[in-house]
Parts: structure tokens; sequence; C-alpha cells
């Protein structure tokens, strides 16, 4: 395995590198390219600045998400878009690293309210696939000049460059929180639930469906009187759905959404774990399609997390439904949602130009050969 201990070291080794590369972060999520030697982004760990006064935050992409999370809890703040902890529902081991987050743009329940990780990243350091340094965006977050490799990055799970450093602005702590819970809908009408919710003055934060137990979940935060003003008018609009019970205990309103977050229903159970993104005016015929899965919904509806029987061709299934269905977890290799061929046109030109020799996660998201001479 190879693993750099400097930016130079890893600009070194991909420039020699004569063979495809298998880039690995903290090795936590089950996707790794089909072929190729191991390259380790865990030596390149540590936080450079982190300036809460300015709300930034700056580390090398190795560096443990419990290092960051750690330092920010020290000063009562929090990356913004609450990534999710794959490891129990993908049944693996390993550190998290906040490279590997940004890679695979990892977004939690919160992603409704702040946006993605790309959305509150502003900086990144990055090796292509010819060896050449490459940063954009700043250590500030009012630097928004040149292209945004930054956005790009997010999201490309090192196929087109290996990152080095990422910089993020940050937001103060959660003061108070609570948890509305809704119980007894089908999905058409938990659905219908969440959009009323999201569409209210009341900044909900999180708005999760469990169908199995047919419970819907709305998590509002901020001040404690705030929190518990919009807890009352919420579920007052709300009374036509269900009655809401209000959970305000602060430690079982975050495990509740610690639940959702990282799918821990589906812990341990046998099957494929699907992640399919759609309006959420369609996941009713999603869920009802899918009749011999199960399901959890995120986002207000438009994610669903998806435990289907090994094997289920669930692209298929879902045949004429716009959206996107990435297997996170199962046996095939085909693991992203084919692109449409202007999108493809555009992702292959992309990688032609950051990694012309094709050595990058070759073949991850389904490109594997290399770029015409």
């Amino acid at each position: 395995m190879l693993e750099p201990t400097s930016e130079a070291d890893l600009a070194d080794i991909i420039r020699r590198a004569s063979e495809p590369l298998n880039i690995r972060g903290g090795g936590t999520r089950g996707i790794s390219a089909p072929s190729g030697q191991v390259l380790s982004t865990r030596s390149l760990s540590g936080i450079e600045l982190y300036e809460p006064g300015a709300l930034t935050l700056v580390a090398k992409a190795g560096t443990p998400m419990s290092e960051i999370e750690t330092a920010l809890a020290s000063e009562n703040q929090r990356l913004p878009f609450e990534p999710m902890d794959h490891r129990a529902v993908l049944g693996t081991d390993g550190v998290p690293t906040i490279g590997g987050v940004v890679a695979a743009n990892v977004s939690g329940p919160r992603r409704i309210q702040v946006g993605a990780c790309r959305d509150s990243l502003i900086g990144v350091r990055f090796v292509d696939g010819q060896g050449t340094v490459l940063k954009n965006g700043g250590r500030v977050m009012k630097n928004v000049t040149g292209y945004d490799l930054v956005k790009l990055m997010a999201g490309s799970y090192g196929t087109l460059g290996v990152l080095s450093e990422v910089a993020f602005k940050v937001l103060p702590g959660v003061g108070a929180s609570a948890t509305l819970t809704l119980r007894g809908l089908p999905v058409p009408q938990a659905v219908q639930a969440m959009s009323a919710a999201l569409g209210s003055p009341f900044e909900v934060s999180g708005a999760a469906h469990d169908p199995a137990r047919q419970e819907t979940y709305l998590r509002l935060e901020g001040f404690a009187d705030s929190v518990e003003y919009r807890a009352r008018m919420l579920t007052e609009q709300l009374a036509s759905f269900a009655k809401a019970d209000v959970i305000s205990d602060p430690d079982l309103s975050a495990a509740t959404w610690k639940k959702i977050r990282d799918v821990e229903p589906f812990t341990g159970a046998d099957g494929d774990v699907w992640r399919i993104s759609v309006k959420p005016s369609d996941t009713p015929q999603v869920v009802n399609r899918l009749s011999d899965a199960q399901c959890l919904l995120d986002w207000g509806g438009g994610l669903i997390w998806v435990l289907a029987p090994t094997s289920t061709d669930v692209r298929a299934t879902l045949a004429g439904i716009p959206g996107h269905a990435t297997l996170v977890r199962g046996a095939s290799t085909v693991r992203f949602h084919p692109e449409a061929p202007t999108i493809a046109a555009l992702s292959a030109t992309l990688r032609e130009k950051f990694d012309p020799r094709a050595i990058l996660n070759t073949g991850l998201m389904g490109v594997a050969t290399p770029a015409a001479a």
C-alpha cells in the first residue's frame, strides 16, 4: 500500500505511477475501484487552521472525523451538513476521514436546511492524475475567485484528483432541539406532512419517515424558547395529519436523528442497500414498487434508503421514474446510476482533462479506459 506523508510525496507517487491507483481514505465506505494499487491518504492528517471567530476550519484530507468533531465541539461549533457514518450499515471498519466525506459528498438530514457537504466547502487542494498540485477556493468565506473546482471535487470519488487539504465554513452548535413524531401515517400522507412542515415558517432541520414503523419525524433546532414555540405551532399546523408527540430531551432527539443519519434500521440485515434520490412527490410510487424491500425516507422524502433482497435490480424496477439509484452495499460492480449521454460526455471530458492516463479509481464510476491520444 502506498501511503504518502505529504502533499509533495502524494504528487510524486501519482506522477511516477505506471498502473491504476485505488484511492482510499479511511477505508470505511465499502466502495473501491475494481483494480489498482492502493493509495491511502490516512497519513495526510491534521488540522491546519481553525479560527472559531471566522467560522473556518482547514484540515488535511486524511484527518479523522473524530478529530474534526472534537475540535469543533470544544468551541460549540459543528459541520453544517451532518455527515453520516457508513460503517454500521455497510459492515465495514476503518476510520472516517474528512477527505472521504468530501470525496463522496456525504450529507445527512440537515441537507434540507443548510445544503450538502459541497455547499459548506470553501477550498480544496488536490493532486490530479498527472501529479500536478492544484488548489481552488480559499481559507476564508469571501474567496470566490476562479473556476469552481471546489464543488466539482465534492462527490467525484477520487476520479478527478486525490484530495490533500479541504477548507470549510462551520456553524455554531445547536442550543436546543425537539423532535415531533407523527404516528400511523402511510407513505403518501407522510410525504404530504413532511412537505407541509418544510413549507412552513418554522425552520424544520430534519424530515424523515420510517414506513415499517409508520412514524414520521420532524426536527426543530435553535434557542430553547424559539424551539418550544415552533414545536407548538407546528403541532397545531399538522393536527389534520396526526397528533404529534414532542421529544424535547436533547439526548433522545439526537439518538433519533443518528438512527436516521446512519440508516441504523438496516444494520446487520441481509440484502443489498441502495440510495435513491427522487422528487418527494414520486416517493410513494417508488416505495409501492419496492414492496419486497424495506425503506427509510429522509430529506422530506427526497432520499430513500432501500434494503432489498440480494441481487434485486432496483433500477429496472423503478424504470420511468426520474432520479438516481446508487448501490452502496451489494455484489454488483455497477454501483453508480448510468449517466445521460450528454452528462456522460461531459464527465468523460472532465476525466480526460484531470486524469488523461485514467489511473485514478479506474472504472469506479463507469470509466475504465484511458482517453484516446
